[in-house]
């Protein structure tokens, strides 16, 4: 048993060995799970062997190697690959615990479900948060969701792949849904990096010199995401620190700028635009939080 490996750690099949994969695969055997892989691209696979995991020569080798107490494991491109490598499998996947841990829709998650329930098997879909080389690290996290029973049985196998890793409800789809949700917040946060970058860079300061400032800026909103959570789920977005009015007289200058120096101002005026729609709305004294009403079609939906 390794320094890290848990008396609960069971066989592990990984079937898709892109650069998550088999850090997926790298994360079993360094907790000591003996770890079976396939990948199309056999040769993908190679190092994890040298490591001491073993080759299937297929989807259904692999799955049968781990045996009936055993996990699989899946790593790939789409949930249309998923549904091609399992369709295939039928009957052998009777009485297996399959985990997915392909990026995809809160929709997809629960076809394959369905399709687990179908064949006997049970499932869990699983929401990577964190990057191939942070596999296994105690910060690292993967958000599972499904059934119950498998989490129980399987959960000290899954948080090899990191220390945060959790089981968060009985829906198939929530783990999807929550990786959407930080996609988004991961896009929003860069873009806005990104549009300041090129703010700072008509003047000369390079995206090196903001970057701090920037992290110091990320921080502060950061901060406020308790009270907005609070607000978002009470629906109550009275007695602001600041109204919408006043951020949308910002975001205003925010658009002037950007268009006095060259830099593309869609992404301003797009915000802005979702703004005005809540301030028509009636919303405009709110608090900013009140946005949540517009994402959610509540409010200022266009007509």
């Amino acid at each position: 048993m390794t320094e890290h490996q848990s008396p609960d750690v069971t066989p592990v099949a990984v079937i898709g060995l892109g650069l998550m994969g088999q850090a997926l695969a790298g994360a079993f055997l360094g907790g000591g799970a003996p770890t079976t892989v396939w990948n199309r691209t056999a040769s993908k696979g190679d190092a994890l062997v040298a490591a001491g995991a073993r080759r299937a020569g297929s989807a259904r080798e692999a799955v049968e190697a781990v045996g009936p107490d055993g996990l699989v494991v899946l790593c790939l491109t789409d949930y249309d690959a998923v549904r091609e490598v399992l369709e295939p499998l039928g009957g052998v996947l009777a009485g297996r615990v399959l985990v997915n841990l392909t990026s995809g829709t809160s929709a997809a998650a629960r076809e394959v479900a369905e399709l687990m329930a179908r064949t006997g098997g049970a499932y869990l879909d699983g929401a990577i948060m964190a990057t191939p080389d942070g596999i296994g690290a105690d910060d690292a996290a993967v958000l599972v969701s499904g059934d119950p029973a498998a989490w129980d049985r399987y959960g000290a196998t899954l948080r090899l792949l990191g220390g945060g890793t959790a089981r968060i409800g009985a829906d198939h789809g929530l783990a999807a849904l929550y990786e959407m949700g930080v996609l988004g917040l991961m896009w929003g946060v860069l873009n806005g990096f990104l549009h300041g970058a090129a703010l700072l860079g008509a003047a000369g300061v390079s995206a090196e010199a903001f970057a701090p400032v920037a992290r110091h800026g990320i921080g502060t909103v950061a901060g406020w995401l308790t009270d907005y959570a609070r607000r978002v789920d009470a629906g109550d977005h009275a007695s602001p620190d600041a109204t919408l009015e006043t951020h949308l007289a910002t975001m205003d200058h925010l658009v002037h700028e950007s268009e006095a120096l060259g830099v593309d101002a869609e992404l301003p005026r797009f915000v802005r635009e979702l703004a005005r729609r809540a301030a028509a709305a009636g919303h405009g004294g709110d608090e900013y939080s009140v946005m949540a009403d517009v994402f959610r079609g509540r409010v200022g939906a266009p007509s």
